[in-house]
């Protein structure tokens, strides 16, 4: 994951950048700043709290105003995450109580009456378990900066420490910023707010594999493997994608990287300038669609590391940190890294061509029962044909992440068409080039041109693209990234002797006397304690026409009560053109729609390799997967 500004808002430099390609270090500019310093206390883990105390330099102010993020980059939602700040009090160095005024959702200013620091202590609660967020049980504890840090609103860039007391059943922390000077454990220091944001920790039990690539430490940390994970088969599929992206980029970026495995039935990852968190199950290397599930999460975010944390859109920094912070350019940082997580996969040797064009597994409780490419999504989803790419980018803040039972009708993922263009442009940049160049050029001459202090604007990127292919594809970006048009896959599958499957009723076998065309309604539905009912209406449906709403419950056909798990096997027994009766209660009222069944889709958009292709697409293909 990763994502016009208020004049009011706190402004907070951006991250520090690796040196050729950076500003001025500043922790070194600011080495006579005083730091703001950290503890965090652990009394009551079970409870879900941490206890913050946090010592505050005041440059002498009569009064500090105190701020704490109400978003995490790389996920573009206003969290509020103040709401979870309890209990705040301040005191001077000796213990006079100070005043404390709260003067916005997530604000306060604390009287500080010229004194050069103050002592500020809170409690947070913990217990939202994702990779955005804070969990505190008895077990373990996750802490992300952002909704855990309160830091000074007006203030010049200062160092910011970090020190840990642990519970006793715990063994340690774990972060991706550096030991704080004079080698006392668990002390940690950022060079910046922006670095203390970007850097979760990790405190608890956990099993951590430590690997190294060009002599840089790497740790893969997993919680919660309960004999039941394979531990050094995932740190050893880790590095191979390590090896892998470090080969196409060149070098890496940083001194220590963590990728923190959090194995609690939960899912999801978030990317950091030296580490990520991830989510998922701890049985997840027992079957093969959920470990390469895990496979494609992990080189998602570790590919993030150049493309986003480093390589930006102009938007994405400096931080506000109060605010939304919107941009075009969403397709280019999470579209790009959704085309490129699956292709490393493969490129690092860790699956094959076949599950590779597969796309990704089934989503638990999605229904779908077979994996699906981002090309399959895309075109099941309604909403291609009403919200634009570059739109979808723009509207993250209230549509991406605040789905509801009408926004396949009504919007697109900037991850999933963003990948289905981003392979279109490869491609297209490949026939242009006569195989010379390709997006792995753009991508590598982009982040030498752009990645650093400022970022790029979607001119420039489109410039860099333009650049390597050696053609304008102004007309092409336009309809990819500005249209509702659909996207034409020839070109793409012609260059690399791909095509598109026949759908399963077309393939020779028993006859259709034998087997007669199902019918088929195309609502979504699920079980809901013993009920059945619709949880998802997609225009252009037999449904759809027929009335059918969100919320229904539904009862019986004919006169024939339907099973909660059994609708869409009930319905494929009548035939298409049919039309059937269904009862159904809305509000507790009960009500019958008429409704005429329809065929379903066949399965048109399922990648595989075309048998017929020649020699020269072979080639081309191989060069492509890295083979």
């Amino acid at each position: 994951m990763s994502r016009p500004e208020d004049p009011d808002a706190v402004t907070i430099l951006p991250l520090s950048l690796f040196a050729a390609l950076t500003m001025p270090n500043p922790i070194a500019e600011a080495v006579d700043v005083t730091p703001v310093r950290y503890t965090l206390r652990f009394p009551n883990p079970e409870t879900h709290y941490v206890e913050v105390e946090a010592e505050i330099p005041t440059d002498g102010k009569d009064a500090v105003e105190l701020f704490m993020a109400t978003w995490t980059p790389g996920s573009y939602l206003i969290r509020e995450f103040s709401r979870h700040v309890e209990g705040l009090l301040a005191k001077s160095p000796g213990d006079e109580p100070l005043r404390v005024e709260k003067v916005r959702k997530n604000r306060w200013r604390i009287a500080s009456e010229g004194l050069d620091r103050v002592i500020v202590s809170y409690r947070v609660y913990c217990r939202e378990m994702g990779v955005q967020t804070n969990w505190v049980d008895s077990s373990f504890a996750l802490i992300n900066g952002a909704p855990t840090f309160l830091s000074p609103a007006d203030s010049p860039p200062r160092p910011h420490e970090v020190a840990v007391e642990l519970p006793s059943t715990w063994t340690r922390s774990i972060t991706g910023l550096p030991d704080a000077p004079g080698g006392s454990p668990n002390r940690y220091v950022a060079e910046n707010y922006d670095v203390l944001v970007d850097s979760p920790l990790y405190a608890g039990n956990p099993s951590v594999y430590e690997f190294q690539v060009d002599g840089i430490p790497h740790l893969l940390v997993n919680e919660g493997e309960a004999g039941v994970w394979d531990g050094p088969k995932s740190a050893r599929d880790a590095e191979a994608i390590v090896r892998a992206q470090r080969d196409f980029w060149g070098s890496l970026p940083y001194d220590r990287y963590v990728f923190f495995n959090l194995l609690t039935e939960a899912g999801g990852g978030l990317e950091h300038r030296n580490s990520t968190v991830l989510m998922t199950s701890k049985w997840a290397t027992r079957s093969r669609p959920t470990y390469l599930s895990w496979l494609f999460l992990v080189s998602h975010e570790y590919f993030h590391t150049w493309n986003v944390k480093r390589l930006r859109p102009v938007e994405l920094g400096p931080f506000d940190y109060e605010n939304e912070v919107h941009t075009r350019s969403l397709w280019v940082a999470e579209g790009i890294t959704s085309y490129y997580d699956r292709l490393f996969v493969r490129r690092a040797g860790l699956c094959s061509v076949e599950e590779f064009l597969a796309g990704d597994p089934p989503r638990p409780g999605s229904g779908d029962d077979r994996a699906k490419s981002d090309i399959e999504r895309l075109q099941e989803t309604p909403g291609r044909l009403v919200q634009p790419l570059e739109t979808s980018s723009f509207d993250a803040w209230i549509k991406l992440y605040r789905r509801d039972e009408n926004s396949a009708n009504t919007s697109i993922s900037y991850y999933t068409k963003g990948a289905v263009v981003a392979f279109l442009l490869d491609a297209e940049i490949r026939r242009a080039s006569g195989d010379s160049k390709s997006l792995d050029d753009v991508m590598r001459l982009a982040f030498e041109r752009h990645s650093g202090a400022r970022g790029f604007t979607p001119d420039q990127f489109r410039a860099v693209v333009a650049e390597v292919a050696g053609i304008d594809l102004d007309p092409w970006f336009e309809r990819a990234l500005q249209s509702t048009e659909e996207l034409d896959y020839g070109p793409a599958l012609d260059w690399f002797g791909l095509r598109f499957s026949e759908p399963d009723d077309a393939e020779d076998g028993p006859s259709a006397d034998d087997h007669p065309a199902k019918g088929w309604l195309g609502l979504d539905t699920r079980s809901e304690g013993g009920r059945l009912v619709v949880s998802g209406v997609k225009r252009g449906t037999p449904g759809f026409e027929a009335g059918f709403n969100v919320g229904d419950e539904i009862l019986a056909i004919g006169a024939l009560r339907v099973p909660p798990d059994g609708f869409a096997r009930r319905v494929g027994l009548y035939r298409p053109g049919e039309t059937v009766s269904v009862l159904i209660a809305r509000r507790e009222q009960l009500m019958r729609l008429d409704a005429t069944l329809g065929q379903a889709p066949p399965d048109r958009w399922r990648l595989e390799l075309n048998p017929d292709a020649t020699p020269e697409q072979v080639a081309r293909r191989s060069r492509w997967l890295g083979e």
